[in-house]
This record gives C-alpha cells, structure tokens and sequence, in this order.
C-alpha cells in the first residue's frame, strides 16, 4: 500500500509549477494552501456522510477521494506520505490514551 501512496504522491509534486490548465492537481497549488485546505474539508465532511450512510462502495469512493485531497495538501507543505506512515508505524502497540496523553505534556 505505501507504494502506492509513494507513487501517488510523486504524480501530484511532479504538478507543482505545472500550468492550472494541464491537470486539476496543477489547478490546486494555483490556487493556492487555502483551497487545497477548503477541498480537504470537503472530502472528510463526504467522508463521514458516506459511512454514515452505510455503503462500503462510496465510502471506500470518498475515503479516497480524502486520501488523494490530503497527499496534495502534504505535497504543498513539502511533506511526504512516507512521514506519516512512519508516525503510524510509530503509534503501533502504543496505547490510544498513552499517545493522547504524550502529545499534552509536549
């Protein structure tokens, strides 16, 4: 899976500098973080609804739909997917409400 996520994410910085008119990914970093920010809202708030719904097909849709949305907002802030798989690879075997609890005290 981390591969694909990998591949993914070197199609959408290959977008950066692109023109807007030549892919929709070029489109967002045109214009510009708050954009980008405003789409990711969207695509978790269709999210939620889906799988409030009930319907695996549209929630595995929109789950993607969410994932793509983010890798771009990580692209623009000069991030990899790669950082966040290693944090959740981090995360496994540690207790939910110990993480919690070691993110309040930094």
């Amino acid at each position: 899976m981390s591969d694909t996520l990998s591949r993914l994410a070197d199609v959408i910085e290959s977008r950066k500098g692109a023109a807007p008119d030549s892919s929709y990914v070029a489109s967002l970093y045109a214009r510009g973080r708050d954009t980008i920010l405003k789409k990711v809202g969207e695509e978790a708030v269709e999210t939620v609804l889906a799988a409030k719904d009930g319907v695996a097909d549209k929630l595995i849709y929109e789950t993607a739909d969410l994932w793509f949305h983010t890798l771009v907002m990580l692209a623009e802030q000069g991030l990899r997917p790669e950082a966040v798989l290693a944090e959740l690879e981090r995360r496994i075997g540690v207790s939910g409400h110990d993480e919690k609890a070691s993110r309040q005290k930094g």
